[in-house]
């Protein structure tokens, strides 16, 4: 079969190869082979192959955290009727090939009215957003600060957030090109390359101070969105895509704001996988209403895949659609 391996951590387009590889061995007691129909690249993707994760990481691998596929076998144990059911197979990485095999607990069901380039994007940014709109945004809060709003997940929170009457403060970069999705959403977008930037932002929520922030970015921006926060506010670190980490008195909740580390998979590894199905839940009554939306700017077959991710093309908004079968 075809299967998008990385030998050596690296930069994900250096290291990246596409190569024929040998399928799967029959599945054993407890386990399936799922034929992979659509995955897709995320930034965790790119921080796992860099090396970031060498402690439960190990080389060769084949990356990609999420996708969805159809279960094609079955071994010992596993219910018959589970052949030919659509899935999300999680758990581990290895999306990125045309077969995966896995225990069958970590097969969460897609509901049937849920196309493949929708349910391929349900996992990493929905469940995230979801979770954590759901477990830091009690009732009355008001103001609300996400950093790299102009991301697929801030869009995603955005959207979670103006359900519950909350119109968030973003925090953006200020690359060109690049904005935030339904403006109408935000109270405000401010620019971090502008000068004065914390000054706006204090100005914008007000004498209440931050009460919840959803930072993705870490370094010395979200040092400083940690600083605005309000004591008793609690600033939510998820991500690093500055790729510096937060400043040490940040990561201690210097200045009375309590500090969340937020790891998607501490919450999706809990009970073995058990729970899953009762986690996607919400997520998938979102993506049925049309909500959380994801958009493609390129579909590729895995022998197409290192050269996009080469081009310039690359950087366009929105997320690659791998179609492994193509």
């Amino acid at each position: 079969m075809l299967a998008a391996v990385v030998d050596a951590p690296g930069p994900l387009a250096d290291v990246l190869t596409v190569r024929e590889v040998p399928p799967p061995p029959a599945p054993g007691a407890g386990e399936v082979v799922v034929r992979m129909l659509a995955s897709t690249v995320n930034p965790s993707d790119a921080v796992t192959v860099s090396g970031a994760y060498r402690t439960r990481m190990s080389f060769p691998m084949v990356p990609g955290f999420e996708g969805v596929g159809v279960i094609d076998a079955v071994g010992p144990g596993v219910p018959a009727a589970a052949l030919g059911r659509r899935v999300l197979p999680l758990g581990s990485a290895g999306a990125w090939q045309q077969y995966k095999r896995l225990a069958h607990s970590w097969c969460v069901p897609v509901p049937d009215d849920i196309p493949d380039d929708v349910a391929c994007f349900a996992y990493v940014n929905p469940l995230t957003a979801v979770t954590m709109v759901e477990r830091f945004c009690r009732p009355g809060v008001r103001h609300v600060v996400v950093t790299a709003a102009t991301s697929a997940i801030g869009r995603h929170l955005a959207e979670l957030l103006s359900e519950r009457g909350v119109a968030p403060i973003g925090v953006v970069r200020g690359t060109p090109g690049r904005t935030v999705a339904d403006p109408a959403r935000w109270r405000a977008v401010i620019r971090t390359d502008e000068p004065g930037w914390r000054e706006r932002l204090r100005a914008v929520t007000g004498p209440h101070g931050i009460e919840v922030a959803f930072d993705c970015v870490g370094g010395a921006v979200g040092g400083d969105v940690c600083a605005l926060t309000a004591h008793g506010g609690v600033f939510v670190h998820y991500g690093l895509l500055s790729g510096r980490p937060l400043p040490a008195e940040s990561r201690t909740g210097h200045g009375g704001a309590r500090v969340e580390l937020f790891r998607l998979r501490d919450t999706v590894h809990q009970d073995a996988g058990r729970h899953l199905p009762e986690l996607f839940a919400p997520v998938f009554e979102h993506l049925r209403r049309g909500r959380l939306h994801t958009a493609v700017a390129a579909r590729v077959g895995l022998d197409g895949l290192i050269g996009h991710l080469r081009s310039p093309a690359a950087g366009r908004p929105g997320k690659i659609l791998i179609e492994p079968q193509r």
